[in-house]
């Protein structure tokens, strides 16, 4: 896909779903979060431990205690995308570039300057913004080995990873593909909220329900043929577990109908060279499609995007990043609509060893349910990542 996607630099939103935030709405979640920054300061708690994995117990309790507090106008913008291409540019988050100070260098570094006195008013309180957002969407989720399974990620280009498929890159193509694709524990949805983008790069969305597959190719890509392996940032742990093959698409209705169609799909991670010459024929098509029905979208700052993980795949155009502070800067969280079903297939998915990280599950003492079967939940991943959040593995 990069011979297209490398050089779509411009923003291209027509067919991607447009809210905004209502004035009042916007001022309310930065007030609300302000004043749940302001009582933590008060308490005698680890605030570096705090900033760093948002995993504070008092600051978990007052999210999930005062997210009802917030005005229904807010809930419903954060609502799932409402349109088949799967995503949403939500606007007006009341948000400035200047007040979070110079991008990071790393997610390290972000999350030691949120913790901070001086830089904590911004950018941890701006974290706090984010799992109330998210809060409203659902249930936000982490992953134990992924930026020491802090709840908001911080993605910004890093010295060094200019070429790796990963957050921390940027001279690279971040090639489309579901956010962990491997784990039946991944995200319904995706929130990214861009708190600089001065350079207008674009986050790539591509819904596989606008693709055109024939009966044959839906049916061949519809059976657990080839699994999905975790990417590098996970390190080598998940080679102890047995590979299980999975579909790339999946419907819970018809074989032959896109409006409620489904996609998990990473070629970097899979297998290919393993499948018959029918097989990879219907994937390459299926690639060739989502490369077609690619939109993009340059976020600004106050602006986040929405996307269906089970229906888009994402990536990012390539840039040149400066590491002078102004770079662009995005944070996201992931979420879990517990009211969504997938496959029954997926409750048999060792997940490759992964864990999550779960404080608001409504369900926390019972196995998350499939149709009829449940899934395994876990508590953390075993593996840790340095390299920052990634958005393509």
């Amino acid at each position: 896909m990069k011979s297209v996607l490398a050089e779509r630099m411009t923003l291209h939103t027509p067919n991607i779903e447009q809210r905004e935030l209502p004035a009042a709405a916007g001022r309310d979640i930065r007030l609300l979060a302000a004043e749940i920054c302001g009582d933590l300061e008060t308490k005698e708690c680890d605030a570096e431990h705090r900033a760093r994995t948002l995993a504070d117990p008092e600051l978990l309790e007052q999210v999930d205690r005062r997210v009802t507090e917030l005005p229904a106008d807010l809930r419903l913008a954060m609502r799932p995308p409402a349109t088949a291409a799967g995503a949403t540019i939500i606007s007006k988050l009341p948000l400035t570039d200047e007040e979070c100070g110079p991008t990071p260098p790393s997610w390290r570094d972000a999350a030691r300057w949120s913790g901070e006195p001086m830089r904590r008013a911004s950018s941890f309180e701006l974290d706090i913004v984010m799992l109330l957002l998210a809060r409203c969407a659902g249930e936000p989720f982490g992953w134990a080995g992924q930026q020491d399974g802090r709840l908001v990620n911080n993605i910004v280009p890093s010295p060094g990873h200019e070429h790796e498929q990963s957050g921390a890159s940027s001279k690279t193509l971040l090639s489309p593909h579901s956010e962990d694709a491997f784990h039946p524990d991944r995200a319904n949805l995706l929130l990214l909220a861009c708190v600089r983008n001065p350079d207008r790069v674009a986050t790539t969305v591509s819904s596989v329900r606008h693709t055109v597959l024939s009966a044959t190719q839906r049916e061949l890509l519809s059976v657990p043929t080839l699994p999905i392996l975790p990417d590098v940032s996970y390190g080598s742990s998940h080679e102890r577990y047995t590979p299980t093959p999975i579909p790339t698409l999946w419907s819970a209705e018809s074989h032959y109908s896109t409006a409620d169609l489904t996609v998990r799909y990473d070629p970097a991670y899979t297998p290919l060279v393993q499948a018959d010459a029918e097989f990879r024929s219907a994937y390459a098509h299926l690639t060739a499609e989502l490369e077609r029905v690619c939109l993009t979208a340059a976020l600004a700052p106050g602006q986040m995007l929405l996307v269906d993980n089970d229906v888009v795949v994402h990536g990012r155009v390539p840039f040149t990043a400066r590491y002078d502070g102004t770079d662009r800067w995005l944070k996201r969280v992931n979420v879990r609509l517990p009211e969504r079903l997938r496959r029954r297939g997926e409750a048999d998915e060792n997940g490759y060893g992964q864990r999550i990280v779960a404080p608001f599950r409504s369900d926390r003492t019972a196995p998350l349910t499939i149709g009829t079967e449940p899934t395994r939940a876990g508590a953390g991943r075993d593996t840790a990542d340095d390299r920052g959040p990634v958005e393509h593995s």
